[in-house]
């Protein structure tokens, strides 16, 4: 027959200053994330003004900063102080929140491969809607310039996507100098020139379409990015392999963590 002696237990300093090294990471990266967001927020005066949030109609990718930061800034205060004061619930709340990101992260990865046509739709009004803000926020306007740019595309579709945007329709009624034309990222560069030339785009869609391949990129964004992920398919998959060992990790140490608090507990109460 076999004894247990409750009273020998102890908790592993190894997971617990391992655990608090894990969450320390988290938890300076997300203060980096929050003070690059309201930087951000402060620059563009919206910190003095919050309707200035509501009121654009496309993504402010600053938004999406201060989301990251205030997910990582708790998740790694919750995981570092749990795990120095050795407090369940806050390792309980930590275990279970990475837990849950992770079933969320897989269900929209199998969603969108099981849904593609609805996740293309999706895609298609998230671009289209962005398109109409794009002169209204700067950094809404440098995020679409460099997908763009890099994926040497232009609009969601195609060019005439930007017929959305009152600055760049095609309208008699739009007095716009841009009327027309599309951003100076839809333009194939010109190796020889050294300065970006910003007016390249200018009246280009007046042009018939036969002789926009000269000029910019005819391809739309949504073909270009599914013409990239068979291409790096392997690169995607590594890195949610990697995201997702790091979280398995996160909960395999928050839960050994547990059992030892909760050993420790049990054989305090003998």
């Amino acid at each position: 027959m076999h004894y247990y002696r409750y009273s020998n237990a102890e908790v592993s300093c190894w997971y617990k200053y391992l655990l608090f090294s894990y969450n320390i990471v988290f938890w300076l990266a997300g203060v980096a994330f929050l003070a690059a967001g309201l930087w951000a927020w402060s620059e563009k005066g919206v910190l003095s003004d919050l309707t200035k949030v509501t009121g654009l109609h496309g993504l402010d990718p600053v938004v999406l900063v201060l989301v990251v930061g205030i997910v990582m800034f708790t998740l790694g205060f919750a995981g570092c102080v749990g795990a120095l004061r050795e407090n369940i619930c806050l390792l309980k709340f930590f275990c279970g929140a990475i837990v849950l990101i992770f079933l969320l992260e897989l269900a929209v990865a199998v969603l969108a491969f099981l849904f593609q046509d609805w996740v293309r739709d999706r895609v298609k009004e998230f671009f289209e809607n962005n398109i109409k803000s794009y002169r209204d926020d700067i950094d809404l306007q440098n995020l679409i310039d460099s997908l763009q740019k890099i994926n040497h595309c232009c609009g969601a579709q195609g060019p005439d996507d930007w017929d959305f945007n009152i600055y760049f329709n095609c309208s008699s009624e739009s007095k716009s100098r841009e009327k027309c034309g599309v951003p100076f990222s839809c333009c194939i560069p010109d190796p020889a020139q050294k300065v970006v030339n910003t007016q390249c785009g200018y009246d280009v869609r007046k042009k018939s379409k036969s002789q926009w391949d000269d000029q910019i990129f005819v391809k739309g964004c949504i073909l270009a990015l599914e013409a990239w992920l068979p291409r790096n398919i392997y690169v995607v998959a590594g890195v949610f392999i990697a995201i997702s060992l790091l979280q398995i990790f996160g909960i395999f140490l928050a839960r050994t963590l547990i059992s030892d608090i909760e050993a420790v507990k049990a054989g305090n109460a003998f």
